[in-house]
């Protein structure tokens, strides 16, 4: 099969700059002066990022440690016409074979801190949702039980308003601090956020989330573990959490289930090189082990069209694609 480019977007927060870019000595010194040389990584592979496993290198990979940094790098990145993207923990994410021509800039663990104040919990955006709940947990507080076996970022959870088994972030994000294209810091509320079917008002913006409080309510610590406890069941009995994937790969279209539509077409187990619809969940397209991004995105584009031959119904991918295939 052609595999081509089978569909291209550069994401939530990124910038679009000159297409031939590099980090030469004056831009990897301005790097310098804000970012600690050990977390600047040239020619990154992203494979290493990303919950599928592929994708080829980054022009230039940064560990973000604070707003500060952030501050003076975005405003920067847009002056001198480098593309950037704002990466969490990867896991909705498609990185083409050939890479990214442009900065990454991920907000992880370093900005990752959790702290309660009474029935609210302050997450950094680099706070994985499943340390959240488990912090949650711990401090006896319920409403994020939901999160638990979600493999992303808070910040990236907010801005897709992530959800699984009946809970949607919508219904515990109380406020949302994010930093514009200019550097200067806002607080959205949640009228603010304009929260619907993974999306957000954010989605479509140049806004960078640095931080969420979660409204939560008290609850019994052996109730709240149960609850995860069983939602985790529930996800390794009905997902190929085995492969490497991003999760559920298509939105669900309006009056209908994308997993049932694409088995209905006659896609479950279909292939194209490492990549698989999974059998054992249609809405997975999963990597098996020696998948490349351009193997992915062409199983993506052909269950689009399989589906909207037979059903008249238009798929929309959850996952982002970034860079080149």
């Amino acid at each position: 099969k052609n595999t081509g480019k089978c569909g291209i977007a550069d994401g939530n927060c990124s910038g679009h700059g000159k297409e031939n870019v590099e980090i030469n000595s004056y831009i990897y010194k301005f790097i310098r002066t804000y970012v600690p040389e050990e977390d600047i990584l040239l020619n990154e592979p992203m494979h290493k990022h990303t919950t599928f496993r592929v994708g080829g290198e980054a022009m230039c990979f940064l560990r973000i440690g604070g707003a500060g940094q952030l501050k003076k790098l975005i405003p920067y990145f847009k002056k001198v016409e480098i593309p950037y993207f704002i990466l969490g923990n990867g896991s909705n994410l498609l990185v083409g074979d050939k890479g990214y021509r442009g900065v990454v800039l991920q907000i992880g663990n370093k900005m990752g801190a959790l702290r309660a104040e009474g029935e609210r919990i302050r997450a950094g955006a680099g706070a994985t949702l499943a340390a959240a709940a488990k912090y949650a947990w711990e401090k006896g507080l319920s409403g994020l039980e939901f999160a638990s076996g979600i493999p992303g970022t808070i910040g990236g959870g907010v801005v897709m308003n992530a959800g699984a088994y009946g809970g949607e972030m919508k219904q515990v994000a109380s406020l949302v601090t994010v930093m514009d294209g200019q550097g200067e810091i806002l607080e959205l509320d949640r009228a603010c956020m304009e929260f619907g079917y993974r999306t957000s008002v954010i989605k479509d913006r140049p806004f960078v989330v640095l931080e969420v409080a979660l409204d939560l309510k008290p609850g019994e610590q052996e109730e709240i573990r149960g609850k995860m406890d069983e939602l985790a069941g529930k996800r390794r009995e009905k997902q190929p959490l085995e492969f490497p994937s991003a999760g559920s790969t298509f939105k669900r279209p309006e009056g209908y289930f994308a997993g049932k539509l694409i088995m209905e077409a006659g896609m479950g187990g279909y292939r194209v090189g490492g990549a698989q619809v999974s059998e054992k969940h249609c809405g997975f397209v999963v990597n098996t082990g020696d998948a490349t991004a351009a193997d992915i995105a062409c199983v993506i584009k052909d269950v689009k069209e399989r589906v909207k031959e037979k059903f008249k119904v238009t798929l929309e991918t959850e996952v982002i694609f970034l860079g080149d295939f």
